[in-house]
C-alpha cells in the first residue's frame, strides 16, 4: 500500500510505506534553507527499471530546479552512481552535481540537467535531423572512454558477460516464452555464448557507460550546451564497442543501416585518431572497418540477449510490462545480426524456433 507523503503540496508523491516517508521529510526538512528549495513543489521526475525513482522540486529562484533521487538501500547501493559521477565530472562531462548525500538512508540531492531527452527530440522518419544529435553523442562518449584508466572501474570480465547471457534463457526463454530448450538446442546456446563472449573480450578496453543511449542523455537547456549523461551508476571497464552498440542499436529507436554506418565510421575514425584503438594495431583489427563493424555487432548481440532477458524479469518479476513492449525490436536485432555469419547460423536457427518461425525484422542493421 502507498501512502501520499506529508509534505505540503506533494500529494502526486506516494511512498511505500509510512518509515520511508518519514525517513525523506527528516532528511529534507534542514536543506530546505540551505537551497533555498521549495517542498510544496515536490513531484515525480521520473522512474527507471530499477528500484530508485527520481523526484523534482523548484527552489526559490524562478525557473530552477533540484532532483532528489530516492534509492532505497537495502535495493540499490548509491556508492557507484556517486564514484561514476565523480569520474565523469572530472572527465568533463555534463553529469549532475551531488549538492547532498545521506547514504544510511538512500537519498541524493542533485542539480537538475532538464526535462527533456535527447530521444523525445528525435522522429524515427527523420535521420538526417537525427544526424547531429548521434554526431554530439559520440564526441561525449569519446571524452568518456579517453578518461580510462585500468583498475578504477568493476571489470567487464567473462564472469559478468555470462551473468548477463544467462538472462536470456532464464527469463526471455524459459519464463516468458515459456520454451523448454532440448539438450541440443541448449548445447546451440552454449556454443553460441562461447563465440560472443571471445569476440568481446578479444577488443580493447575502456570505460563504458553501459546503458549509452538517448534516454540517458539529456538535450541541452540552451542552445549549444553541452548533453547531459544519466542513468551511469553501473559503469565497468571493458569492451570499446559496448557504448557504441548500445547508443545505435537502442532499445526505443531504430534506424537503417546507412544512418548506423555513417555514425559507426565517424566513431571509428575518431577513435583512431584518438589512440583508443591503438592496443589492437598489430593485428590490424583497429586499423579495418570491416573487423571493427563485427565487433560491434557482436558486442550488439551480448547487449540484445541480456536487455530480451531484463525486460522479461521486469514484467515478470517486478511488475513493469511496459518494457517488453520493446522486445520484438531486441529480438529483431539477434536474428537479423545472426544471419548475416555463418558461424552464428545455428543460433539464428534457434531464435526462429524461439519465436515460432516468425520472419525476422531487419531493424537498424541486416536488411532482410
Amino acid at each position: 500500500m502507498s501512502h501520499s507523503t506529508n509534505t505540503p503540496g506533494a500529494g502526486a508523491v506516494t511512498w511505500p510505506d509510512i518509515l520511508r516517508q518519514a525517513q525523506f521529510t527528516q532528511w529534507l526538512a534542514p536543506l530546505v534553507e540551505r537551497h533555498g528549495l521549495r517542498p510544496e513543489t515536490l513531484r515525480p521526475a521520473s522512474a527507471d527499471a530499477s528500484f530508485r525513482r527520481y523526484l523534482r522540486l523548484d527552489t526559490r529562484v524562478p525557473g530552477e530546479s533540484r532532483i532528489v533521487m530516492d534509492a532505497p538501500p537495502d535495493r540499490e547501493d548509491c556508492a557507484p552512481f556517486v564514484h561514476v559521477q565523480g569520474l565523469m565530472q572530472r572527465a568533463g562531462l555534463n553529469v549532475p552535481d551531488i549538492l547532498e548525500w545521506d547514504k544510511a538512508h538512500g537519498f541524493l540531492l542533485l542539480s537538475d540537467l532538464g526535462q527533456h531527452t535527447v530521444i523525445e527530440r528525435l522522429d524515427a522518419a527523420d535521420p538526417q535531423a537525427a544526424n547531429a544529435w548521434y554526431r554530439q553523442a559520440t564526441d561525449v562518449l569519446l571524452q568518456w572512454q579517453l578518461a580510462s584508466r585500468p583498475g578504477v572501474l568493476p571489470p567487464y570480465d567473462a564472469a559478468l558477460l555470462r551473468r548477463e547471457l544467462a538472462l536470456f534463457p532464464d527469463w526471455y526463454v524459459a519464463q516468458h516464452r515459456q520454451v523448454a530448450l532440448s539438450e541440443a538446442q541448449q548445447q546451440v546456446l552454449s556454443t553460441a555464448f562461447d563465440r560472443i563472449v571471445a569476440e568481446n573480450l578479444s577488443v580493447p578496453s575502456v570505460y563504458v557507460h553501459r546503458d549509452f543511449m538517448m534516454r540517458n542523455l539529456m538535450a541541452p537547456v540552451g542552445e549549444g550546451g553541452p548533453l547531459g549523461v544519466l542513468d551511469f551508476q553501473d559503469a565497468v571497464y571493458g569492451p570499446i564497442t559496448y557504448d557504441i552498440a548500445s547508443l545505435l542499436r537502442d532499445a526505443f529507436i531504430s534506424w537503417d543501416e546507412e544512418f548506423v554506418l555513417d555514425i559507426t565510421v565517424r566513431y571509428w575514425e575518431l577513435a583512431r585518431k584518438a589512440g583508443l584503438l591503438g592496443r589492437a594495431s598489430a593485428s590490424g583489427w583497429g586499423d579495418d572497418f570491416g573487423a571493427f563493424y563485427r565487433s560491434v555487432e557482436w558486442m550488439g548481440l551480448q547487449r540484445h540477449l541480456k536487455v530480451a532477458g531484463i525486460f522479461a524479469r521486469l514484467t515478470l518479476r517486478d511488475g513493469k510490462p511496459k518494457y517488453l513492449a520493446d522486445a520484438p525490436r531486441f529480438i529483431g536485432y539477434l536474428r537479423a545480426t545472426a544471419r548475416r555469419y555463418r558461424e552464428l547460423g545455428p543460433l539464428a536457427r534457434l531464435l526462429d524456433q524461439i519465436e515460432g518461425d516468425a520472419a525476422p525484422v531487419g531493424y537498424a542493421y541486416g536488411r532482410m
